[in-house]
């Protein structure tokens, strides 16, 4: 992390910004390759817009770099806008009856816990929802806690794989191995996932997957997809019907990924130039060794929150392998969230979330190849001065 690199964002340096993992920050280079795509779209909008022709070209490269990211191939990836409306519509495509049980954890995120009481309550489905141990530092303890919720009537699994929250890594593997043994319907918000830590989905194994590229990956606002199993694809339904969608397409049952992909991201007009930027983004990274950018976030991030959790006296949510790599949550003495978010900004210039969760006051605080040591410091000494710790 240097003054360098931080030359290259485009954030306001009178703000220490410790909350990339909210909505992102785009590197000065990936928004111009962005704003190009917009100023090519508006020189000639039909041309730019014809699917059939080079925007569809266009798009198969974005799914194409996309997927070798994320470890799959290109026609199991649909480009969407963000992670919650990918998920969203996974959800409301799942043909659920009275009594089937969606099993959860108590770390998910919000806008999805609102999805699932939505679809619960259309279908009469419920949510069973595991309470996992803290701290989180065992695999078997937590694959236990959450296999312990599944019966007879479990029809889908949904988990993240780093929580909003409490920015902590769940190990999926394994449940989501017995989920599919017992023909449980996966699926997984990977929404902080891509761009900070490896992810290889046809590995995993999960039915479904939704993650943000303008998160950790860097790129434009705007711009996520959702991946899909092959064998899963024919159960989606796109949340808008236009020219993607054919009757066909459902009266012959699973469908080619050519209309997995257009059913889900026709939904009339729309601006692709986020979507497009994507490779511009994955370049940027490669470019500045951003493997090598992530481990030193990463010991910046232990580090500080190692010095928090010593002054407030609590114990940390979760052990190192655990908790997310450029992003931790942190307890701190219950108060107001939304009086000490102001307070940090107006008083001491410093964004980052604050919230309740459970019985707990947490600050999720955020390291990027732009953070310092410096803006981790000014947190702490915040911190100390709000609390009147040390």
């Amino acid at each position: 992390m240097t003054a360098d690199l931080a030359s290259l964002f485009l954030l306001d340096p009178d703000v220490t910004f410790l909350n990339h993992g909210s909505y992102g920050a785009c590197p000065v280079p990936v928004f111009a390759a962005y704003q190009a795509w917009q100023r090519e779209l508006e020189r000639q909008p039909v041309a730019f817009l014809n699917r059939a022709g080079a925007l569809g070209t266009r798009l198969r490269v974005v799914r194409t770099a996309l997927a070798t990211e994320v470890g799959t191939h290109p026609d199991n990836l649909a480009l969407f806008s963000n992670a919650t409306s990918a998920l969203n519509v996974v959800l409301q495509s799942l043909d659920l009856k009275p009594g089937d049980e969606i099993v959860t954890t108590d770390h998910e995120y919000a806008a999805m816990d609102k999805t699932l009481a939505h679809v619960c309550a259309q279908s009469e489905a419920v949510v069973v929802r595991a309470e996992l141990p803290l701290p989180h530092s065992d695999e078997n303890a937590f694959a236990e806690a959450v296999l312990a919720k599944l019966s007879s009537r479990s029809r889908v699994l949904f988990l993240s794989h780093i929580t909003s929250a409490t920015a902590l890594v769940f190990p999926l593997a394994r449940i989501v191995a017995e989920a599919r043994r017992r023909g449980i319907t996966t699926i997984i918000d990977g929404a902080h996932v891509p761009g900070q830590i490896p992810l290889n989905l046809d590995r995993l194994g999960a039915d479904f997957y939704a993650g943000n590229c303008h998160k950790w990956m860097m790129a434009p606002k705007g711009s996520a997809f959702l991946y899909a199993r092959p064998a899963m694809q024919h159960v989606l339904q796109p949340a808008i019907i236009s020219h993607g969608w054919t009757a066909a397409r459902h009266e012959q049952g699973p469908f080619g990924n050519a209309g997995f992909i257009d059913a889900l991201e026709m939904q009339g007009t729309r601006d692709p130039s986020a979507w497009l930027a994507i490779p511009d983004a994955l370049d940027f990274a490669k470019t500045h060794h951003w493997s090598v950018v992530r481990k030193s976030c990463r010991d910046l991030a232990q580090a500080t929150a190692a010095e928090i959790n010593n002054l407030s006296g609590y114990p940390a949510l979760g052990s190192a392998e655990f908790c997310a790599p450029q992003m931790v949550a942190v307890r701190v003495p219950h108060c107001d969230p939304a009086v000490l978010h102001a307070r940090l900004l107006e008083s001491y210039q410093i964004e980052l979330p604050c919230h309740n969760w459970k019985e707990m006051t947490l600050v999720r605080f955020s390291v990027q190849g732009y953070t310092t040591k410096a803006d981790t410091q000014a947190l702490v000494r915040a911190l100390c001065q709000v609390f009147a710790w040390g």
